[in-house]
């Protein structure tokens, strides 16, 4: 048995249920191993394989690199490029080497590619030989991102006539390639594509952009985010841009957090002031303008490039100190990333993912604005988890993440939250507990976000890997607010978890520091939440795990809550806690002989015989007595103490009235059916069967299902028919069997009814 954890109903996601594609394609992914042969180099292929319509090609492959199951085994089975035909293809972050790249990507006629932040090797210089290596791929290639790759690559040269540089992709329109060791000459190349209209060398090391004007007329949007390398003088760099007559976007944002005091830095605040002076008629076409992180660009400029483009659509100024300027109020669809209100903000947060430094700054402010919150805001809550997302081994980022987690599902803002969003949310809370255990602020935001009842009780995620995180907390730290926070989350947890799970987590000692936060709040005679908490989760991690159990006693659990229970005999739900994990030791045979002590027992018998004591803990002493009585070849002690206990449980159950508060439940019946054999004594059988009716008339559909499964129904029935079965147990036994044909459908009632092989 174990501690009762009250089950709130969930309301239908917000964003609604999975798509019918999505489930197909997750099961397509949790068994490639059964729909696939290795082939001589170890890679994957389909042993029967359909034509793809080509979208769901693109979905499948997705998902495998969303789930992390993309690497160069599994990516072989987009070899067959006629059955899985790829047109937009993402290896991002995926584990795939040059080879099986080259075999598995570049037969298909890609439009899109992105091989962004691929571990292991891939570089540049590698996807591009591949894709110039299918002419088909050469003219039908649109959009590439080799952000965070090593491009290895020299001047653009040719291989047996062929150009393997940049422009050998004639067809590219847009391309990506933040924090690279871009080059000018290799920018030269670039820029010799006929169509490219985007392109982002955001934290290249490129020194200058002359070579822009090569694309004056085709280009449209230019990012150039934090070019630290850049040796160009404002006026040369007015002037490049001045000839970009296509630019609708220009991003020319400075990383704010890295004390630049560089020429570098300097040149290009001064740029900006002169654009912004500038007037129309440099990039009349401009729509778009991002200077965040431009520190000393003043308010007068800023007014001055505003009121002078009523075409202006978004405006970059986080961190500039420029977002509350009173000329933006006066131009309401326009788009700004700032730190003025909660709208710039979701901008910034929306806009700049990728950037750490606007990533921090943006939360910082985000903190402060909800701090007080009480409205639900789903669409921020997944920018931050977005940004964690994007930032996994960011300890800045996850400081200010998680605390902005917090605030934004406090008290009952969780519950009106998408369940899928929550899901993801906690999935990244406890990535952070995982991946920063020495930084204790983190771990605080983590714990008071996880402590949530509705969160904790109907939002799906991991919840092993949480109470193992959460435990390991906790037998490093003993702060009086975050040890009674830990041990809440740690009792609600343990009970939603599986035996299996259960037994895995007792394995580790350290979740007997719950003994040690009983122990002391003991010593003081203290009676706080802390202490119901931590009676609460070792009662649930005892719960049909022998070797939890077996681990308390060897704890010396087992004389601390003899201790327990009798300085706190007034304090009725201690005393249930204490006992219902004493039920736990008593269900296992070969612990039993540990609860053969006399004044133990005879005080568990005078709590089952006290009138005056509350039902429930007189329920827990009667379960510890009948497991104990139940086999009189174990009973050690004198037998005129087993003949009292069984006529004091029959005499003690018939007086209990019927409870309508739940205050326990079972994951199974598999503990009762020892006490319910026919060979039984009555006041055995009563307890159990008592114990049995209480949570089925509490419970019915949970628990008659139970019944039924575990074939205990049999033994009711079998009590029933017995003639010597004490009244009192049949007629219990009849009422449960009652309640059981009431839950069955009559097709159910009518196969219980007939032999096999009979009509």
């Amino acid at each position: 048995m174990h501690h009762l954890i009250t089950f709130r109903c969930v309301l239908q996601d917000g964003e609604g249920p999975q798509t019918l594609c999505d489930l197909c394609l997750a099961q397509v992914c949790s068994r490639l191993d059964a729909l696939c042969r290795k082939g001589a180099d170890g890679s994957m292929s389909l042993i029967w394989a359909p034509l793809f319509p080509q979208e769901l090609a693109d979905q499948l492959l997705q998902m495998m690199a969303t789930k992390g199951m993309l690497n160069d085994v599994t990516v072989g089975i987009f070899r067959n490029s006629e059955k899985l035909r790829l047109r937009s293809a993402s290896i991002r972050y995926c584990k795939v080497s040059a080879k099986a790249f080259r075999l598995a990507l570049c037969p298909h006629r890609l439009l899109e590619l992105d091989a962004s932040w691929v571990p292991g090797g891939l570089t540049g210089a590698d996807v591009i030989l591949g894709l110039a290596s299918n002419p088909d791929c050469r003219a039908s290639l649109q959009m590439l991102a080799l952000n965070g790759l090593s491009l290895n690559l020299g001047s653009p040269e040719k291989d047996g006539g062929v150009c393997v540089g940049f422009s050998s992709l004639e067809g590219l329109k847009t391309l990506h390639l933040v924090n690279t060791d871009l080059t000018d000459d290799i920018l030269e190349d670039i820029c010799s594509l006929p169509r490219l209209e985007t392109l982002d060398i955001s934290c290249s090391s490129v020194s200058e952009l002359n070579a822009l004007l090569k694309c004056k007329n085709t280009l449209r949007s230019l990012i150039a985010h934090r070019l630290y390398r850049l040796d160009t003088s404002p006026v040369r760099l007015l002037f490049i841009f001045a000839q970009l007559h296509a630019l609708r976007h220009l991003d020319f944002s400075n990383n704010h957090f890295a004390n630049d005091d560089s020429e570098s830095r300097v040149d290009g605040d001064e740029t900006v002031r002169q654009l912004l002076e500038a007037g129309p008629q440099i990039l009349p076409s401009l729509l778009s303008l991002d200077i965040s992180g431009r520190k000393t660009i003043n308010d007068s400029a800023l007014r001055g490039f505003v009121e002078s483009r009523s075409g202006l659509v978004f405006l970059g100024l986080l961190a500039t100190g420029l977002s509350s300027s009173p000329v933006l109020s006066s131009h309401e669809n326009l788009k700004v990333t700032g730190e003025a209100n909660e709208k710039q903000l979701w901008e910034a947060l929306r806009r700049y993912r990728e950037r750490e430094c606007f990533v921090k700054e943006a939360l910082i402010h985000l903190y402060h604005l909800t701090t007080d919150t009480d409205k639900p805001q789903p669409d921020m809550l997944k920018l931050v988890v977005e940004a964690m997302q994007s930032h996994p081994e960011s300890p800045h980022v996850h400081l200010l993440a998680t605390a902005c987690v917090f605030n934004l599902t406090t008290r009952d803002l969780a519950e009106v939250m998408p369940v899928r969003l929550m899901s993801a949310t906690v999935t990244q809370l406890l990535h952070a507990m995982e991946t920063f255990p020495n930084i204790q602020q983190v771990q605080s935001n983590c714990l008071m976000a996880l402590c949530n009842d509705y969160l904790l009780q109907n939002v799906p995620f991991d919840r092993y890997l949480a109470a193992m995180l959460v435990i390991k907390w906790l037998s490093n730290h003993e702060e009086p607010t975050l040890q009674r926070i830990a041990v809440a989350v740690i009792s609600v947890l343990v009970a939603k978890i599986s035996i299996e799970e259960t037994a895995l987590l007792s394995n580790d000692m350290s979740f007997m520091k719950l003994l040690t936060v009983v122990q002391q709040k003991a010593m003081l005679g203290v009676v706080d939440p802390t202490l119901k908490f931590a009676l609460s989760a070792l009662w649930n991690l005892t719960d049909e795990t022998p070797t939890a159990a077996r681990n308390f006693i060897e704890c010396q659990g087992l004389e601390l809550y003899k201790e327990v229970l009798e300085s706190y005999y007034s304090e009725t739900t201690i005393q249930q806690k204490v006992l219902g994990l004493l039920n736990n030791i008593a269900e296992v045979e070969e612990l039993q002989s540990d609860l053969m002590d006399e004044d133990l027992l005879e005080h568990i018998l005078s709590l089952l015989q006290d009138s005056q004591m509350v039902v429930g803990v007189r329920y827990f002493a009667g379960g510890i007595l009948a497991q104990l009585a139940s086999r009189a070849e174990a009973w050690t002690l004198d037998h005129a103490l087993r003949r009292t206990v069984l006529e004091q449980l029959h005499e003690s159950i018939t007086t209990w009235p019927h409870l309508e508060q739940e205050m326990v439940s079972y994951r199974s019946f598999r503990p009762f059916c020892s006490l319910l054999q026919t060979c039984q004594p009555s006041g055995v059988q009563l307890w159990a069967v008592w114990a049995i009716h209480l949570v089925c008339r509490q419970n019915a559909s949970y628990y008659i299902h139970m019944l039924t499964k575990e074939g205990l129904t049999e033994l009711l029935k079998a009590l029933d028919t017995h003639p010597d079965t004490h009244s009192d147990v049949k007629r219990v036994s009849q009422s449960i069997v009652l309640m059981v044909q009431e839950q069955q459908t009559p097709c159910e009632v009518a196969n219980s009814q007939t032999e096999p092989g009979k009509s």
